[in-house]
């Protein structure tokens, strides 16, 4: 069974110092954050990352992973090296860096440019591997992991053992389209993001309490930790934060209890 992990991503408070993150995830009672590198652990300041992982760690968080915005195929020739990339999360102590399968949707990507973001996929995998960390692609629109098929696919294409995905529900998907993109990738999941959208309305994680539920079931499946971290929020508000925070925590303790009984 998996041991959930319920967290904060960084840039769903992009405002906020690290400090203020720090806060607010103690007040919630929530136990991960995955840092951004976008704001609050910037690329290539490994002071800031050392610092950072100094203020989690004694707080007694966990840091679940380092989001880098590094696009696959695209990042190194726009001046952003994936050296700078590996030393910042290696100074953050974090095992799973993510980053952006390319800048086109799988159909929109023909094979030359599909083979051009398998080959850098590999090429940072075995790069990250050197130091003990994974590779995780956004599962997400506007990237060659749009579609779970289409994330396999460049997973067994790159053919290294150190890259991974995340999850998190396609918008303007319907529940059972989202449930069977989950358990295609269900064996090769680093985390999940945890939010809740109407079209592009932001909700209270509540509203789609029979949703996650029945994700966190199939999630439970796994062995190991499985951070489940809340990346949006309604109106970005320190209160909707905290209200979803215990709905997170409940429906981890609804699934626990039942795989108990």
């Amino acid at each position: 069974m998996a041991l959930f992990i319920p967290g904060l991503v960084s840039v769903a408070f992009r405002k906020f110092t690290p400090q203020e993150i720090i806060a607010l995830v103690l007040k919630s009672g929530l136990s991960a954050i995955e840092w951004g590198g976008d704001c609050h652990v910037p690329h290539g300041d490994t002071n800031i990352a050392r610092t950072v992982r100094q203020l989690t760690k004694d707080a007694g968080i966990k840091i679940a992973a380092y989001g880098s915005y590094y696009r696959v195929g695209h990042s190194e020739s726009d001046g952003l090296p994936f050296e700078m990339v590996l030393d910042t999360a290696r100074a953050l102590d974090a095992q799973v860096v993510r980053v952006w399968a390319g800048a086109r949707d799988s159909k929109d990507a023909p094979d030359d440019y599909f083979k051009r973001i398998a080959e850098d996929a590999r090429r940072i995998a075995e790069f990250a591997a050197t130091a003990g960390i994974k590779i995780s692609f956004e599962y997400h629109g506007g990237t060659i992991a749009n579609t779970s098929l289409s994330t396999l696919h460049l997973l067994e294409s790159a053919g290294s053992s150190n890259l991974y995905s995340h999850w998190q529900p396609s918008v303007n998907r319907s529940p059972a389209e989202r449930t069977e993109s989950l358990i295609t990738l269900l064996h090769k999941l680093t985390h999940v993001h945890v939010f809740q959208w109407q079209d592009l309305a932001r909700l209270p994680l509540a509203a789609g309490t029979e949703e996650w539920l029945n994700y966190i079931r199939i999630l439970s499946s796994l062995n190991g930790e499985m951070p489940l971290l809340i990346e949006s929020v309604k109106d970005e508000s320190e209160q909707s934060f905290l209200q979803d925070s215990t709905v997170l925590k409940e429906w981890i303790s609804v699934v626990e209890k039942e795989n108990k009984s």
